[in-house]
């Protein structure tokens, strides 16, 4: 190609794959019968902001990969009749149009059952007939990003995609002895908050790790993924990791690091579940004073000063 002719812009992602087939054990009892995705963060589930944050980046398809006994993230998608007449037989408009809002017009929700756990891999996998020769994202819905007043970390990626080519990884920095617990990128310079990744390793041990920037549950991946993916020997526990065949496709494409801008909670866990729930009920104008004045009460019970 000639140097002066006008680079070829990547197309946007319109394909979102949610992988939603755990069992989130870390959370039992309650995950017992209520899918992990659907542990609320004040008044929306999980998945909810990750389905918002897919739609803000100009997704209309979004691809559930579960399993066969879980129906909870289906039929919340799906249209609650009887509750919307009498909603809307009780003049509650503004409930109505909450309900209304879970998914758009002109989004569709495409349900795919992942036969077995095999792993991350084998989630994305599953995707392959909805998704065809397209590029698309991954969004792990544990991971809640909020960018207040900015946009959300997968448009981030999406402007990043569509300008370098490639697929993109998002990454954050983490403390040197969290790294057994991510996936870590070596990476080139980085540049405006990204870096072409030139080495991924799975749960590296701290002294082997190559890096401090590890990989966090967006991804913008190209459709070549699939192949990669097909070919990927299964690990431990029979799973096949997404993160080989990431590995597989840096040989062949450019895939990118990227930084994105914004906070993430880790709502796989305790801790960053309730962190997420604190955040979120500081920034509702309808219930962040009361929120404020609860948790100064439930320090001050505790004997913790007042540090404000």
């Amino acid at each position: 190609m000639s140097e002066n002719m006008p680079m070829i812009p990547a197309p946007r992602i319109r394909k979102a794959v949610f992988p939603v087939a755990g069992l989130g054990t870390r959370f039992l009892p309650a995950t017992k019968t209520v899918p992990k995705e659907m542990l609320p963060i004040v008044d929306r589930p999980l998945i909810q902001y990750a389905v918002d944050e897919a739609i803000a980046a100009g997704c209309d398809t979004l691809v559930f990969i579960t399993n066969r006994y879980k129906h909870a993230v289906a039929d919340y998608f799906d249209r609650a009749y009887e509750l919307e007449q009498r909603l809307a037989s009780g003049g509650k408009t503004d409930l109505l149009q909450k309900v209304r809002d879970v998914l758009p017009e002109g989004v569709n929700a495409v349900f795919v059952t992942q036969p077995e756990a095999r792993g991350l891999g084998h989630a994305v996998l599953c995707a392959k007939p909805v998704v065809g020769d397209e590029p698309f994202a991954v969004m792990l819905p544990d991971d809640v990003i909020w960018n207040r007043g900015g946009p959300g970390a997968l448009a981030q990626m999406a402007d990043l995609a569509q300008r370098e080519g490639g697929s993109v990884v998002a990454v954050q920095p983490v403390p040197r002895e969290q790294t057994g617990s991510y996936g870590i990128v070596a990476t080139d310079a980085f540049t405006d908050r990204h870096g072409r990744i030139s080495g991924i390793v799975e749960k590296p041990e701290p002294a082997l790790a190559p890096s401090q920037l590890a990989v966090v549950g967006r991804y913008i991946l190209e459709p070549r993924i699939f192949a990669l993916l097909e070919q990927t020997t299964p690990g431990k526990g029979g799973e096949i990791q997404l993160t080989d065949a990431i590995a597989a496709l840096l040989a062949e494409r450019p895939v990118h690091a990227y930084r994105f801008h914004g906070t993430r909670f880790d709502c796989g866990t305790h801790i960053g579940l309730v962190e997420a729930t604190i955040r979120f009920a500081l920034d509702n104008e309808a219930i962040s004073d009361q929120a404020r004045q609860a948790m100064q009460r439930a320090l001050d019970e505790l004997g913790v000063a007042d540090s404000r």
